[in-house]
């Protein structure tokens, strides 16, 4: 049985967004953003991935593919789950 992808179509109405104008649009759930609040943030960028060969079987792999783009860093995700679930 094929899997449907993890990926869902956006339900977005794009032609409404387009024609609506800033005017309209309300911001009154968003805190206003001023200089100071600039002064406290922190970028912070991802650390880098390490480059690794690894052995895994054809329908473990066949399985994460099928799901769609950006497999491999679902294949991270679950590991990163394993870790958290077996950690003290």
């Amino acid at each position: 049985m094929k899997q449907k992808s993890t990926a869902t179509k956006s339900r977005t109405d794009w032609k409404r967004l387009s024609a609506q104008r800033d005017e309209d649009i309300d911001f009154s759930d968003i805190p206003k953003i001023d200089p100071a609040l600039f002064k406290k943030m922190v970028v912070r960028m991802p650390e880098p991935k390490e480059l690794v060969s690894i052995r895994l079987d054809a329908d473990v792999l066949g399985w994460f593919r099928q799901q769609g783009a950006r497999y491999q860093t679902r294949i991270n995700a679950v590991l990163r789950s394993y870790i958290e679930a077996h950690s003290p």
